[in-house]
This record gives structure tokens, sequence and C-alpha cells, in this order.
């Protein structure tokens, strides 16, 4: 439990679920290498399983972890513009090891004091996959993760058509079998009290990936019908064979997961301003009215920065955006080499992303 003075559902909770891991090592080198290889994995964690693409970086020094040496953080950009922590990872370097007494014995027998790492990531990773794909009929949720990929809507025959209902039940069945033979998990909504189109409605809303309706003359004509909740032709139903049903579902699904990656990468492509020219003037005047419910276009901003702990402070009060990290790519590659800070005109010490955030 911890005091939260305003909660937001799954970002910001007074009670919350983690994933928290503490390592400790023998030399600083191995412990920073597994803070950055834990970030890694998060990030893997968000962009092949959660289809959320983002930015890996390292925090400011008044951003990081308290008492770490440094801090790695995963930015993931909303439909919003505002940004998520999505997870992070800490070099400690040896201050909690002396804390806590950690020690250890080397190989010539003297007691040492640890190197440390820790990392995690919490519920906070449902709210992000919520904001990064769901639209205005609900949630959509990505194939790999939803706790049901494919659901089947039979359409009952005519109480007076025996043979029907027993054509039905065995190509639904036969269906349902094939289905799981592709390691698709199924629903079968046979709610006799629910009318299709609120069943249809219900399932969209809960963000299914596919939904199978299977009737009668579908039965008949050897036939399903395909609705998948995003992706290419979302909008618009498919008629399948029953014979290559499963196989296309399966095939279908992956698209969809690929598709929501695909988009979401655009998404954070498009909402991110690295021109050379941009000012800290330009910056403010997009941020400083920006609210939560609104997307005024560019979200994050890319930028030449002198780290200067009082300059991030004035920034923050004056238009609300923080540092979201020094992204690893862009340093590492020498961006800010030869620049000027784009808010005290000194020369640049790194290329930081800017931006408001949950």
């Amino acid at each position: 439990m911890r005091w939260e003075l305003r909660t937001r559902p799954f970002l910001r909770t007074s009670e919350f679920l983690w994933q928290e891991g503490h390592t400790a090592y023998a030399t600083s080198d191995e412990a920073i290498q597994d803070a950055k290889d834990m970030l890694e994995q998060y990030a893997l964690l968000c962009e092949q399983l959660l289809a959320i693409p983002v930015v890996k970086g390292c925090k400011s020094p008044s951003e990081r972890f308290a008492g770490a040496e440094e801090t790695y953080t995963i930015e993931a950009l909303m439909q919003n513009g505002w940004a998520l922590q999505s997870g992070t990872s800490h070099y400690l370097g040896q201050s909690f090891g002396k804390a806590f007494d950690v020690t250890f014995t080397d190989k010539d027998g003297e007691q040492k004091d640890v190197w440390g790492t820790s990392w995690g990531v919490s519920t906070r990773l449902l709210g992000a996959l919520i904001m990064t794909h769901s639209d205005d009929a609900g949630l959509v949720l990505p194939p790999r993760v939803a706790p049901i990929q494919v659901v089947i809507v039979p359409i009952q025959p005519k109480a007076s058509d025996i043979d029907g209902k027993v054509a039905l039940d065995d190509a639904l069945d036969t269906l349902i079998a094939d289905l799981k033979k592709q390691n698709i998990k199924v629903k079968v909504d046979d709610r006799d009290y629910v009318r299709n189109g609120a069943k249809y409605f219900e399932w969209e809303r809960k963000g299914v990936p596919l939904r199978v309706e299977l009737g009668p003359r579908d039965v008949s004509n050897g036939v399903c019908i395909f609705k998948y909740r995003a992706g290419e032709n979302c909008d618009q139903k498919q008629t399948v064979s029953l014979t290559t049903a499963a196989s296309e579902a399966s095939s279908g699904l992956d698209q969809m997961q690929s598709h929501l990656l695909s988009a979401a990468k655009h998404r954070l492509d498009q909402g991110v301003n690295d021109s050379e020219s941009v000012t800290y003037e330009q910056m403010k005047s997009v941020l400083e009215s920006d609210e939560a419910g609104v997307f005024p276009g560019t979200g994050l901003f890319l930028v030449p920065w002198k780290c200067d702990e009082d300059n991030e402070k004035k920034i923050k009060e004056e238009c609300k955006a923080t540092i979201r990290c020094y992204p690893i790519d862009a340093n590492d590659a020498g961006m800010a080499e030869g620049k000027t800070c784009f808010y005290s005109g000194e020369p640049a010490t790194h290329m930081a992303l800017f931006g408001r955030a949950y």
C-alpha cells in the first residue's frame, strides 16, 4: 500500500502488483550489464507481447531511483501524446549493499561489498496496454496476451429444425477442435437468453481479437464468418471456409498482432519532434496547455540538452514537461556533440526526450 493524493486506474493506485528482482554481483561491470539486460527484456515484453513500442533510455540524475547510480527506463507514447514510464532497471552501485551489510567472500577469501541492481514492472503495464490500442468502441487486446483469442457465436436454427441443430453442433465441435490444435484460446457464447447483436457488442467492447459467427446457412455452405477487432479491413466481415478456418484464424491473429505494433510504432515516430530547429518556446507552446484528453499533435521532443537540475525544474514549472529519458540510441550515436542546449544555449551534454507524462 502507498499513499496517493490523486489516483489513476492501473497507472497510479494505492495498491498494485509488482514483478521485481534484485541481484548482487562481484563487479560493477557485471551489475551494469545485468541492469541493461533486464531493460532489454522489458522492452521485448512490451513490443513482442503487448505490441507497445518503447524508447529505451537513462533517467536524468534528478529522476533516478533514490540511491541508484543509474536508472534505465522504457518510455511508451500513449494515443494522446503523453508518455508513460513502463518499466525501470537500476544500477545501485554498492550503496545498498553497504547499507544492508550484503557482502561476499572473494577468491582471496576477503569480505567484499556487493554491486547491486534492482528492476521491475507493475500493473501499470495494463494501463499502457489499454491506452495504446483501445478505441471508442472499447478495449482492444493484442492476440498474444488476450485471455480469449476467438469467441464463437453460434446462431441457432429454428426449434423445429432438428437436423440443422445436429449439423450445427457437429460443425461447432469440429471448429473448436481445429482451433485448439492451433493453440488458440477459444470460447463459445451459446447463451440463449442474450440476442446475437448484444453478444457482438459485448465481445467487441471486451476486446476479443476475433469473433466467429456460425449459423445453419453457413454450415450448409461449409463456411463461417470472421470479424476481427482491429487490423486491416477490420470493419468488414470475411467469409471463410470451415476446412481452413483454424489455420486462417491463426495467421489472421498474427497479422493483427503485427498491425497493432506497426500502428503504435507509427504513432511513436510521428509523436516525436526531433527537428534540429525546435526551440524551447515552440515546445512550451505545445505542452503548457496540453491536457490528458486532448492530443494537439507532437507530444515528445528530442532536443540537445545540458544536464542541469535547476533548469529541469524550471521547465517542469513552466510547461509541466519532464525529461522522460536520455535515449540510449541517440546518445550512443553522439547526436549531442557540437550542439547547444535548446534551453540554456550552453554546450549540450545529452540528447533529452521531453514530454508530458502520466
